[in-house]
């Protein structure tokens, strides 16, 4: 698991409103796919998940999740799987994101968005994804994850913007 380059401590973190944009398969699509509910007679084509779980055993688990505000400061990636999430009961919520890139080891804030996320559809997120989240704000949300048994363990790679950059951000 790689660790963010400490800033000097004299920095203090700079809250940044970042808007929650709602999401579009065009908008979304530089960080993974937009799944949307379908007939149930069509078969496999290329608006389905397109998955990457071949590095392990998958694991399909529904996460519970409690309100912990809109800041975030801290931004993942897994470089080994895609990852879906949707939340259960047709709940809103927000999900930061910063698309993938070999050539530099953390993402830039510039290129983080954060979109809004209807209950109908659900998210997967390209292999490399940098991501923040879920955020809500009902009380709690249960969101079922797909992502590999081992995922949190040994693929997971977790910059703090605030050490790196000086910036937490707020969805507005």
């Amino acid at each position: 698991m790689a660790q963010s380059p400490k800033i000097t401590p004299e920095i203090t973190p700079k809250i940044t409103p970042i808007e929650a944009i709602p999401i579009t398969n065009e908008a979304f699509c530089p960080f993974g796919q937009v799944i949307w509910p379908q007939p149930d007679d069509l078969p496999f084509h290329a608006n389905d998940a397109q998955l990457q779980l071949q590095n392990g055993t998958p694991r399909f688990y529904i996460m519970q999740l409690h309100q912990r505000g809109r800041r975030f400061h801290d931004i993942t990636c897994h470089q080994a799987c895609t990852q879906c999430l949707g939340s259960l009961d047709g709940r809103e919520w927000f999900l930061g994101v910063a698309p993938p890139n070999a050539d530099q080891l953390y993402p830039y804030p510039e290129d983080i968005r954060v979109f809004k996320i209807p209950g109908n559809c659900f998210v997967k997120l390209a292999v490399g994804t940098w991501h923040a989240g879920p955020y809500f704000d009902d009380d709690t949300i249960n969101f079922y994850n797909l992502e590999l048994s081992d995922t949190n363990v040994v693929d997971h790679t977790t910059c703090d913007l605030s050490q790196t950059y000086g910036v937490t951000f707020e969805i507005v």
